[in-house]
């Protein structure tokens, strides 16, 4: 089979859905498909891997986005030689899909990773109201009617789109995770290296440093704790645009702020050792679709403690795995923070079930499951007409050329 990724970015850019691309290629590809990536960027950029075909576009900012409205001609080509294309980003590359695959009969795929309408309201607050939510709903649920396959990595993002007034059937795919590296707890780094004791207990957060991370309320609620208990760090892995806000949080909480760690960018291949010398995982994020940040960090035995929402809570169980607050409440995030500090008997216990529990996110698993989902749809694809909704797409693509 061909098939096509299609992403708005792509890497150098670090995030989830770039992880879950270039792993979802590389288990794909070992199963004998040709697996394309289609993307826009800066044509000298070399990559790590084949394949991966890359428009012009304007630089946004700092985001990593380049901003087209079309592909290069051979990339067109290309795409259409496709026998199915999965698409990651539903705004341009989900336009592009219908405007360039609907005509050729090309059967399209979405998973739905991101929850746009919080991402609104962290990046642009100002106008989230007018234009977040608001225009997803105006967008999202046609763009679903005018494909094939809707994918929703977990049950609550489902819900999500579903109040977002997407009515097409929608299947749950959980994104996989290459679970052994993390694993291997024999990799850790050396605790005294981060300026830990032996009997320091060290909480990490892994990802992305920007706003719509809630690392700030994080760093409010450790900031509690860590003037009762003098053994207790925080580890930030990942850097972003809130790194400085960040660490002038820390610096003004001295002196407990010193017991907060930056790591900085870690190449993702050494992320494994850094969770491996944690003793629990800790996220304020509501935003999530399915992190798996959370998943990598349950692999490597270590309980996760997080704030009840879509995504986040349909992967903790809740006293099981980790424990789940169910608001953004600063006192009770700090008081079950002190809880999963004192409690070395059960924070160690969920840490082993957490390992176990980890294990239907494999993604030799998942991969098995997103090939069946690819030649279900592929077989219903067979003889079938574009839709209304599909029509009207490529019309309105058409008409901004």
């Amino acid at each position: 089979m061909r098939i096509g990724m299609m992403a708005d970015l792509y890497k150098p850019h670090i995030s989830g859905v770039t992880n879950y691309i270039s792993l979802s290629k590389k288990y794909l590809e070992k199963r004998g498909h040709e697996v394309f990536v289609f993307t826009f960027g800066s044509l000298g950029y070399e990559d790590d891997e084949p394949n991966v075909i890359r428009s012009a576009g304007v630089p946004v900012l700092d985001t990593g986005l380049h901003f087209n409205l079309s592909y290069s001609k051979p990339a067109r080509n290309l795409l259409r030689s496709m026998d199915l294309v999965h698409v990651h980003h539903p705004f341009i590359s989900g336009t592009l899909a219908i405007r360039y695959c609907r005509p050729v009969n090309i059967p399209i795929v979405f998973t739905a990773h991101t929850r746009y309408d919080l991402y609104a309201q962290a990046y642009l607050p100002a106008v989230a109201d007018v234009i977040g939510e608001t225009a997803i709903q105006a967008y999202l649920p046609a763009f679903c009617r005018a494909i094939d396959l809707v994918i929703a990595p977990s049950a609550g993002m489902r819900e999500v789109l579903v109040r977002l007034g997407v009515d097409s059937p929608i299947e749950v795919v959980p994104n996989g995770v290459e679970l052994e590296p993390f694993r291997q707890r024999t990799t850790a780094i050396d605790r005294s290296r981060l300026g830990c004791k032996a009997d320091d207990i060290l909480l990490v957060y892994a990802g992305r440093l920007g706003p719509e991370k809630n690392i700030a309320f994080l760093m409010r609620a450790f900031l509690g704790v860590a003037q009762a208990f003098d053994n207790v760090r925080l580890l930030l892995v990942g850097d972003g645009p809130e790194r400085e806000n960040l660490e002038e949080m820390a610096k003004r909480a001295e002196p407990v702020g010193a017991r907060v760690i930056f790591a900085g960018f870690v190449p993702y291949p050494e992320v494994a050792s850094y969770l491996a010398a944690a003793d629990a995982f800790i996220t304020a994020s509501v935003t999530e679709v399915h992190p798996l940040s959370i998943i990598e960090a349950m692999a490597a035995g270590l309980p996760v403690l997080g704030i009840r929402s879509p995504g986040v809570g349909d992967i903790i169980e809740h006293g099981k795995t980790g424990w789940l607050v169910q608001d953004q409440d600063i006192a009770s995030f700090t008081a079950m923070l002190a809880r999963l500090i004192t409690n070395t008997e059960e924070r160690q216990k969920m840490g082993r079930r957490a390992a176990v529990e980890a294990s239907k996110y494999d993604i030799e698993n998942t991969t098995e499951i997103l090939l069946q989902k690819y030649q279900a749809t592929l077989e219903a694809s067979r003889g079938k007409q574009s839709n209304m909704a599909a029509r009207f797409f490529q019309f309105f693509s058409r008409r901004r050329r």
